[in-house]
């Protein structure tokens, strides 16, 4: 079985620690299971997404879709920032190192910023409640002063698309309160 817990810092992510079996064969652990989050919706899509340590990935944010975050290889460096305006926990970040050396699932719920720097080569798997709907592909500049996320990495390798994200005081227009995302 797994430890679920509620983060202390972002209301409404989930942290799972998936208990590990090994033998000399290797090890075995159970990452997702739909029960473990009652307040979720059925995940619909999986993904995968490897990069090269150094590279930088975020903030990204939905107002219709919840992610499931899992690092199967290497180590990243994942930063999430509540948007959500309401939220008990509105404007606070979590930064979590998730991967080889600490083995955590993720559930990032709807209005939560989120991304990882791979401070190793890496790859992430990701389940989402939301087939891709460009519309709802959101973010906000990695680097504004206002998070001030430690992404624990230096020049980082980022996309085009992240690199002309806005800073979060220009985006307030676009964020809804707590209880109307997802709709």
């Amino acid at each position: 079985m797994a430890t679920l817990r509620e983060s202390e810092k972002i209301a409404d992510v989930i942290i799972v620690e998936p208990q590990s079996f090994g033998d000399d064969r290797g090890r075995f652990l159970e990452t997702y299971r739909r029960s473990w989050f009652p307040l979720g919706r059925e995940m619909v899509q999986s993904s995968r997404s490897d990069k090269v340590a150094g590279s930088l990935v975020g903030l990204h944010y939905h107002l219709h879709q919840a992610d499931y975050w899992y690092v199967t290889k290497g180590v990243a460096q994942v930063v999430l920032h509540d948007l959500r305006i309401g939220s008990v926990t509105e404007g606070a970040t979590l930064e979590i190192e998730a991967g080889d050396n600490s083995q955590v699932g993720i559930y990032i719920p709807p209005g939560v910023a989120h991304g990882f720097a791979a401070l190793t080569d890496m790859t992430l798997t990701y389940l989402v409640d939301n087939y891709y709907n460009p519309s709802d592909e959101l973010g906000v500049a990695w680097d504004d002063p206002e998070i001030a996320a430690d992404w624990k990495i230096s020049d980082p390798v980022y996309s085009e698309r992240d690199a002309n994200n806005p800073v979060k005081r220009k985006i307030k227009e676009y964020l809804l309160p707590r209880a109307v995302l997802r709709t």
